[in-house]
């Protein structure tokens, strides 16, 4: 197959909030590089495709999915279920997407807003093209002068904020994947959840913040607050009993609000943080890294 070859990218657009954020998650995660445009054309040529028309269901997403499907049969040798399919497709869509908002939040304190027709992605590459209109900041954030700035009053204002802006694009995006995946709508919103946690998780331990990030998130994610819905669950992390000796230092661990239904494929190999596997299996496997 004839890798697409990326468009050439454009500089973000002068001013832009989110910039700054973007391009350090470039600089520790190089498998992940987001684009900013400045006008409404987006991303557009082989391989690329709208969170819009992923929202839309029909042949986008019958092409996206079919990717996951190819690799399931290559990396396994066998077929996964169709909703398996479905649900690995979002996986792969919703982690990236997700650091969209949460990454200028954590690093910058600005959170833009991604409608779905904002945002395209371009899987084989690992790209994303976002054009950010709006975004809300705090009241001394030199950047609330810049236009599309909605100015709030506090961190929870911020975080209220954060949470709605990833509510109205996956509202869109789940529209198409929900039907395939053969969930409700608890457990879909409970796999957008986990994505939210996992992937900021992730990206601030590369850029050697994962403890800040762990009590950000908890006040992000608390599962608790009003209005939460449509989420479901919380970032509920824990100390990993046994993780201090076998890993020289105390790891942090959590357990999936919804499972990713890989052991469907491979019953013995689960997650690091599915509920399905053991917290000494967890550490077993973290001080192998360690």
């Amino acid at each position: 197959m004839t890798v697409p070859t990326l468009r050439t990218p454009l500089s973000p657009p002068a001013g832009s909030p989110v910039a700054a954020a973007y391009a350090r998650l470039a600089g520790v995660f190089p498998a992940l590089g987001v684009e900013e445009w400045a006008d409404g054309a987006g991303a557009r040529g082989p391989g690329w495709v709208g969170a819009a028309e992923l929202g839309a269901g029909g042949a986008a997403l019958d092409a996206f999915l079919s990717w996951d499907e190819e690799q399931v049969r290559r990396d396994y040798g066998r077929t996964a279920r169709p909703d398996v399919v479905a649900g690995f497709g979002l996986h792969r869509y919703a982690w990236p997407a997700c650091l969209l908002v949460t990454l200028p939040w954590f690093l910058d304190r600005r959170v833009p807003r991604i409608p779905a027709r904002n945002v395209s992605f371009q899987r084989a590459l690992g790209r994303l093209a976002v054009r950010v209109e709006e975004f809300a900041c705090l009241p001394d954030d030199p950047a609330a002068a810049l236009p599309g700035a909605r100015v709030v009053a506090d961190e929870e204002a911020l975080r209220a904020e954060a949470r709605t802006a990833l509510a109205e694009h996956f509202e869109a995006v789940l529209g198409g994947f929900g039907p395939r995946m053969r969930r409700g709508r608890r457990a879909l919103w409970g796999m957008v959840t986990d994505e939210i946690v996992e992937g900021l998780w992730y990206v601030a331990a590369l850029l050697g913040e994962e403890d800040r990030a762990l009590g950000e998130l908890e006040r992000l994610m608390p599962g608790a607050v009003r209005p939460y819905a449509p989420y479901a669950g919380a970032a509920n992390f824990r100390e990993l009993p046994g993780s201090a000796e076998a890993c020289g230092g105390v790891r942090a661990t959590r357990d999936r609000v919804t499972c990713c239904l890989f052991y469907t494929l491979r019953p013995e190999d689960t997650c690091l943080t599915c509920p399905r596997t053991a917290d000494p299996e967890r550490v077993r496997r973290l001080a192998a890294t360690s």
